[in-house]
């Protein structure tokens, strides 16, 4: 995909660090909805922030985008407080939200146009963005006519007009067919490879395991699981090796601790056997980690 324009560089991070958040908690009068939360993102990062309904995600991302004032704790982004400098933290983050909020009797072009005015930037920075979200040929159009996922294209551009340090991400293929949504996710890897960091929250477990390095799953306003997606997964998959054979026509499940000093031997044998159908160790998948962690003893 092509990338004309994106330059990172208003801000140098230390450690490489552009989100840092510490302690963070968010109280409405007698509900606490983010409890004490902590977690760093780096530069170029793709980062799932993970949780069923009502966990606290959106008031965490508003937090972190200057939209609300935390009742405790602190947080940083590209090295701005979210509360003492929020004039800086606007100007160096964009943000995608679930709804779609597009002038749609206007053309792509001038819903970017009006905000590229606010931003003061040249006018060839929308031809840039139009072809970095791939909709220079759709860009005269009335938005009205615009599909479901070109929509989500343009919202997409919007917040890149600026060339941010971080986007924030909610529900960005919400709605959308597969090969929209392929679209957007091809996008982020693209964004990420240029050094844009991105915080996501999705819905789509399977979504986060292909895009995000880390993810944090949120419960009740509390991050119960931080960690590198694979190390995530392993932490909650069994050591066993599954082995399937088919005797007689008859298919046979065994199942080897990896953990058992004599697994090897009988691997070996397996591996050599005619009646071998295929070897697969048991790793959990992102979602079936998410439901074990978020839905304790009901799996």
């Amino acid at each position: 995909m092509p990338s004309p324009g994106l330059r990172i560089t208003h801000y140098d991070p230390q450690n490489g660090v552009m989100i840092k958040v510490e302690g963070l908690t968010k109280k409405y009068k007698n509900f606490t909805a983010v409890d004490n939360i902590s977690f760093t993102v780096e530069k170029g990062e793709i980062f799932g922030f993970l949780g069923p309904n009502g966990a606290g995600k959106t008031t965490t991302l508003r937090l972190l985008t200057g939209q609300l004032r935390p009742t405790s704790g602190k947080a940083s982004v590209c090295g701005y407080d979210i509360v003492k400098e929020r004039k800086k933290l606007r100007e160096n983050i964009g943000v995608v939200f679930e709804y779609q909020n597009l002038y749609t009797r206007l053309s792509g072009r001038l819903n970017l146009d009006f905000f590229r005015k606010l931003y003061r930037l040249p006018v060839h920075r929308l031809d840039e963005v139009l072809e970095m979200v791939q909709l220079s040929d759709r860009s005269k159009d009335p938005v009205k006519d615009y599909s479901h996922g070109m929509k989500q294209r343009l919202l997409i551009a919007r917040a890149l007009l600026h060339r941010p340090e971080v986007l924030f991400l909610d529900e960005p293929t919400s709605g959308l067919d597969p090969h929209s949504a392929n679209q957007i996710r091809k996008m982020i890897l693209n964004l990420s490879s240029l050094g844009v960091t991105v915080f996501l929250t999705t819905h789509y477990l399977e979504e986060a395991e292909y895009l995000c390095g880390k993810v944090a799953i949120m419960d009740k306003g509390h991050i119960i699981a931080l960690d590198r997606t694979e190390d995530l997964k392993y932490r909650y998959s069994s050591r066993n090796i599954n082995i399937r054979l088919k005797e007689d026509g008859i298919c046979n499940l065994v199942v080897l601790s990896i953990d058992n000093k004599d697994t090897g031997d009988r691997l070996k044998e397996y591996v050599n056997s005619k009646s071998l159908v295929s070897i697969h160790s048991e790793e959990l998948t992102l979602e079936q980690v998410f439901l074990k962690i978020t839905n304790p003893g009901k799996l």
